[in-house]
Order: structure tokens, then sequence, then C-alpha cells
């Protein structure tokens, strides 16, 4: 499903208008009775019930007049107050405002701060607040008596509906002002904003409903808009198909080069993953030292001995070795608990450089490839790059705080100045391909936030490289699916004591619900 700047949107909508002849009133009665559809869910019964509809000047209130009169014809009891004055509301707003006063249905203005105390007493009494006071192209603070309002609201706890997005939310960044109105629900028209699907305002929004309001698809096409929300839909079509007359040879080739003393975990995670999410052949590439454990731990897996001096971690020279097992397989995943020892940055450097099957890079290769990130220039294959904050951090010199505050134009600016497809983990993980593209994946709960979390995803996203999706697509299906793995297991057993383990476990079952195929 796309996903849409404010900006977009307003280009898609006036594509819709002027191109296809859709007037816009037409568009603001079918966002109303998306958002009325709603408040009927919340409420059930409507007749009797007390409604509280807040409108602004701009199309967002036009939405919530329109919305206040289905109520009332309902048998809603509706207070319907406008912040702004009404001589100032224009256009299809106008239109939808002129028919609730001719009605009969008062429309209170609240320009100062002492109206704000009529609002304060209908909210004891009422049993739903709709939110149409500020659109998805908010700038900066909310302030006065529109701050006052939000605040007021917020405090009584009665359920909120928002018209598009929460008053307050930057629809493009989703930053939030200090007075920010915090949903229940939010009903988006066409397609999800930005800023309702990233933090700090994906927290505001609620349960995020997406209305079809009848704009054309071709109305969309002609946007070229290359940013979506990952959902099950999009990942049951990618998921490959498994063919009756296949065998292990079909599903991939997948070499891990992972590991070290104290870290043999992370490698046997990724190992796992990558065998439960479907790889027909897994080969673990391991510290000659370490094997006992690999062996054991994986017996589904091949293990690879590379000679190690006893040191525990590969060695300069196991490359040559690495580099022939290249040329057997179909993808690499490299870098899960590697370690950062001076041999493992020429590892990595050399896999980078002479690898001609694609390349998963998590973990400490990450923190190697960042003491020099010139050796990307040297890439010959398609690579993805799985770095949690701080290690995007460290590829580019930055803080985590900047990092975090702007991770869709990190990851973009990454992918496209080094050529690779950046997964930029976290809660909403960012997917960005040297082209442009954007995915925005919503699965995923705090407690994946546990070690050995990140090397089950470069697991899964290897795996299915090796089933032939292409790297991005695979990026697209890991992200989603390792986030699923997690939301099953914490509804199951709560966050607290989520740990990997129950991700890889949870894998095939994930799958098997996801899979498009099983009719």
């Amino acid at each position: 499903m796309l996903a849409v700047t404010p900006d977009e949107m307003k280009m898609i909508d006036k594509t819709a208008i002027n191109q296809f002849g859709i007037p816009g009133i037409v568009l603001m009665e079918n966002a109303a009775l998306g958002v009325v559809r709603e408040v009927a869910g919340i409420l059930g019964e409507i007749p009797g019930k007390k409604a509280i509809v807040l409108a602004g000047k701009g199309n967002n209130g036009g939405d919530a007049f329109a919305v206040a009169r289905h109520l009332f014809n309902m048998g809603a009891h509706v207070d319907v107050y406008a912040l702004a004055k009404l001589d100032d509301i224009k256009g299809d707003a106008k239109i939808n405002l002129d028919i609730l006063l001719k009605m009969g249905i008062e429309v209170n203005e609240v320009l100062e701060s002492q109206h704000i105390d009529g609002i304060e007493e209908r909210l004891k009494f009422s049993d739903i607040v709709v939110d149409g006071l500020l659109g998805t192209g908010l700038k900066g603070e909310v302030t006065g008596v529109m701050a006052g309002v939000i605040d007021a609201v917020n405090r009584s706890c009665v359920p909120v509906v928002a018209v598009d997005i929460p008053s307050g939310v930057d629809g493009e960044t989703g930053k939030v002002s200090t007075a920010c109105i915090k949903a229940r629900t939010t009903v988006t028209f066409a397609f999800p904003k930005i800023g309702q699907l990233v933090h700090p305002g994906c927290e505001y929004v609620g349960k995020l409903e997406i209305v079809d309001i009848g704009i054309p698809k071709a109305a969309v096409r002609e946007n070229e808009i290359k940013k979506y929300l990952i959902d099950s839909g999009l990942v049951s079509k990618l998921i490959p198909k498994r063919e009756p007359n296949s065998n292990k040879g079909t599903y991939g080739k997948v070499l891990v080069v992972a590991g070290s003393r104290g870290m043999t975990g992370a490698a046997c995670l990724t190992g796992s993953a990558a065998l439960r999410a479907g790889a027909g052949l897994v080969y673990m590439a391991a510290p000659l030292s370490l094997l006992p454990i690999y062996a054991c731990s994986l017996v589904e897996a091949l293990t690879i001995p590379l000679e190690d001096g006893n040191k525990g971690y590969i060695t300069g020279e196991s490359i040559h070795k690495i580099l022939m097992q290249l040329e057997k397989v179909d993808v690499a995943a490299v870098g899960p608990g590697l370690s950062t020892e001076d041999d493992i940055k020429e590892v990595v450097h050399s896999i980078v450089k002479n690898s001609k099957v694609p390349i998963v890079l998590d973990a400490d290769g990450i923190n190697v490839l960042a003491e020099d990130l010139s050796v990307l220039k040297e890439l010959k294959t398609q690579m993805v790059i799985t770095p949690h904050p701080g290690e995007m951090a460290r590829l580019l010199g930055a803080t985590v705080k900047e990092v975090q505050e702007d991770r869709i134009n990190i990851a973009r600016s990454f992918s496209k100045e080094y050529g690779v497809i950046t997964v930029l983990k976290g809660s909403r993980t960012i997917i960005a391909s040297p082209e442009g593209e954007i995915y925005i994946n919503t699965t995923g709960n705090a407690g994946m936030a546990t070690g050995g979390s990140g090397d089950v995803l470069t697991g899964i996203i290897a795996s299915f490289i090796g089933q032939g999706l292409k790297p991005l697509d695979a990026a697209v299906v890991g992200v989603y699916l390792h986030g699923t793995c997690g939301d099953n297991v914490a509804r199951r057993k709560g966050e607290h004591g989520l740990i990997a383990g129950d991700l890889v476990r949870e894998i095939p079952k994930v799958i098997f619900e996801t899979d498009g195929s099983r009719g």
C-alpha cells in the first residue's frame, strides 16, 4: 500500500478533481461517511449518544461538519465547535457548514480562552469526540485557544476519533506539537500519511483506519509515489511458493559468515532463522576451534571450518576459503558475532569486494565497514545492510538522536550514495533502496529489543534471497515476518520474556499464515 506525504496527497486530490472531474465536495462526503462508520463502530447504537465535533476552518473542518450532520440525522446529540470565525470558512467546508446551519444545528465559535470552559463542561457528559481541527499539513506548534481545547480533550479521557490525522501531528515528519490530540482511532483517507506511521506521530494515532474515498487509481499513478506501507497483502504475494517437484537445491544455498568466541549464539540464530524461513541448505563458515558448538547447536546446517589459530575468531588466512565457498552459494549473511578484531576488517572487505552473490551485512560486519565506507564503491553485487540506530550513527559519524529524528531521509540518502539496500532497524523499521523507494514496517514490539533479534532478521532476509527473491523484496518480506513473529509471541507470553529463540520458532507458523498461495 502506498504511503504519502501531505503534499503528495494534495496532488492526488487535485488530479482527481481537475483531471477526472470528481467534485471536492464528493470526496469530502465520502471521507465523512468513513468517519461516521468508525464512530458507529465505537458507540454501537447512535441514537441518544452525545458527540462533540471540533472543526477548524480548513477542509478537515468541512469533513467534521459533514460528520456532525450524519450523526445528528442518526439520532445523536451533537455539539459542534468551530475554532475559527464562521465568516472565515470557505469552499467545500463552507458548504457543509451552511447545511448544518440550515438544519438548525448550532455551531459555536471558540475564539477566546473562556470559551474552553463550555467545552470542558460538555466533555463531562460526552461519549465521543470527533477531532477535525487541523489537517495533515500542520507545521510548527499549536498554541493559544486551540492548544487549550486539545489539552481539555486529552484530560477528559473521552474517546477521540481523529479526522485524517490527530490535530498536532505533522503529516510529513511525524513530529508532534506540545499540544496534540491523543486519538483512540484515526480515520485517514485514501492512503496512510508518513507522519502517522513513524515516531512520535504514530503514538498519537491509535488504531489507524484507511478509508477509500473514491479516488481513481489512474490519479494515483500519475503522481509516481515511491513510498509504501508494508502490509500482509504485499508480503503474501512475495513469499516464494514451494513446488512439488523440487529439492533442497531449489530453495537456495545460504552461507553464514559469523560468530566468534563468546558470540557463537549470533551465528546459530542467523543459521537457524535461515533454515526456518525455508532455505534449502545453510553453510556455517565458523572458526575451527568453535566448530563443535555449531555442529551440536545447528545439526541441520553444514559446517565449513575456517582456520583461526585457536584465537576464536576468523583470521585473514581463511579469506581464500570463504571466497571459494561464495562461488557455490546463492547469498551470504555476514557479520553477526564476528568481533571487531583487525583480521575481521580484512575478511569483510574481501567479501564485499569479491562476492558475486548478494550479501546481507549486519552487526560486526557493519561496525568494521564504518571504519572505511569507500569499500562499498567496489561492490559487485547487491547488498542489504541492516543497521540499528547506533550502527547507523557510526556509519555516518552522527548521533543516534540525529538518526532517530530523520530515519527516512537518513536511510534514503545512505542507500542512494552507496548503492545498497538499507534496513534501518528499530520501531517502525525503514527500508530504502538506491532508487529512492521507501518501505515502512509497522509490525513488531518492544519485546524484540533483546539480544539476537537482529541476527534472526539477517537469517530470514538471506533465506528469502536464497529462495529467489530480489534483495529488496526479501528485505520487505523479512522485516514484516520478523515483526509479526514478535507480535505473535508477545500476545501469548508478553513482551518482557520474549527472546530471540522465540522468534525463530515462530517463523514457520507466520509464513504459513501469511502465504497467499494457501487460498
